[in-house]
C-alpha cells in the first residue's frame, strides 16, 4: 500500500507544481505587461502636468499594487512552491491548491497595503514639486537622502531580521506555521510583512530613479532575488550598502 501510495503522491507533486508555477508565471507576466504597456503610454504621451483627483489617485494605486506583484511574485514562487508541496504531503487526499491560493494572497495584500503608501507617498511629493509629472525625482539632495539611507538600513538589524526570515523559506514554513481556516492567508500575510520590511527602501529609490523607469524597477527586481538567493549574503549586502551609500555621496557633490 504505502508503496503504491508513494509514486502516486510523488505524481500529484510534479502536477501541483506545474499548475502553481503556471499560475504564478502567468499572474507576473500580466502584471509586467501592464507595466510596459503603461511605461510606453508614458512615453509617448510625453510630460503633462495632471490633477491628483479621486480617479489619479486610484490609477496610480493600482499601478503600484501591479507593479509590486510583477516584482515580488518571482522572489516569492520558491516559498509559495515548498508550501504546495507539503501541504500535499500533510494532506495527500486533499488539493493544496486553495491553501496556496490563499498564501498567496495574504503575501500580495501585504505589498498592496505597502502600495497606498507608496501612492500617498507619490502624491505627496507630487504637490510639493519633488517628483516631475514623469515620475522622476527633481531634488538630488531628496535623492542623495533617499541613496544614503537606503545604504545604511541595508546594514541594520530590521533588514537583517527581515531578510533572513526571507532567505530561509523551510525555517519559515516551520516555526511560523498557522493551523485553521485562514492560516494559510495569515503565513502569506506574515511572509509578505518580513518581505515589506526587507524590501522598501529599495522600492522607495524609485522616486529618484523614476516609477515606471522599466530598466530600473528590472534591476530592483533581480536584486530582490539575488538578495534571497545567493550564498554570500553578507558580502552582497555590504557591497550594495557601500554602492548606494557612494550613490548617495556623488549626488550631494554633484548637485
Amino acid at each position: 500500500m504505502t508503496g503504491t501510495a508513494s509514486p502516486l503522491i510523488e505524481s500529484a507533486l510534479k502536477r501541483d507544481r506545474v499548475i502553481v508555477l503556471a499560475l504564478l508565471v502567468a499572474i507576473t507576466a500580466i502584471a509586467w505587461a501592464y507595466l510596459i504597456d503603461m511605461a510606453m503610454g508614458q512615453a509617448m504621451g510625453g510630460m503633462r502636468a495632471v490633477s491628483w483627483d479621486l480617479g489619479y489617485f486610484a490609477a496610480m494605486f493600482a499601478m503600484w499594487a501591479i507593479m509590486m506583484t510583477g516584482m515580488m511574485v518571482p522572489s516569492a514562487a520558491p516559498l509559495i512552491l515548498l508550501y504546495a508541496a507539503i501541504e500535499r504531503k500533510r494532506h495527500p487526499g486533499e488539493r493544496p491548491y486553495a491553501g496556496t491560493m490563499q498564501f498567496t494572497l495574504g503575501y500580495l495584500v501585504t505589498w498592496t497595503g505597502f502600495s497606498l503608501f507608496a501612492t500617498l507617498a507619490q502624491w505627496g511629493l507630487s504637490e510639493a514639486a519633488l517628483l516631475s509629472p514623469m515620475m522622476v525625482g527633481t531634488s538630488p539632495v531628496l535623492g542623495a537622502a533617499l541613496f544614503i539611507a537606503a545604504g545604511v538600513y541595508q546594514l541594520t538589524p530590521l533588514k537583517n531580521t527581515c531578510l533572513k526570515h526571507c532567505r530561509s523559506p523551510i525555517a519559515f514554513l516551520l516555526h511560523r506555521r498557522r493551523t485553521g481556516r485562514f492560516g494559510p492567508l495569515l503565513m502569506g500575510l506574515d511572509h509578505g510583512a518580513f518581505c515589506v520590511g526587507c524590501c522598501w527602501f529599495l522600492m522607495a529609490l524609485l522616486f529618484t530613479l523614476g516609477v515606471m523607469n522599466l530598466l530600473w524597477v528590472v534591476a530592483i527586481t533581480v536584486f530582490v532575488l539575488l538578495e534571497k538567493v545567493v550564498p554570500q549574503r553578507t558580502l552582497l549586502v555590504r557591497v550594495s550598502s557601500a554602492l548606494m551609500i557612494g550613490s548617495g555621496v556623488l549626488l550631494l557633490a554633484t548637485s
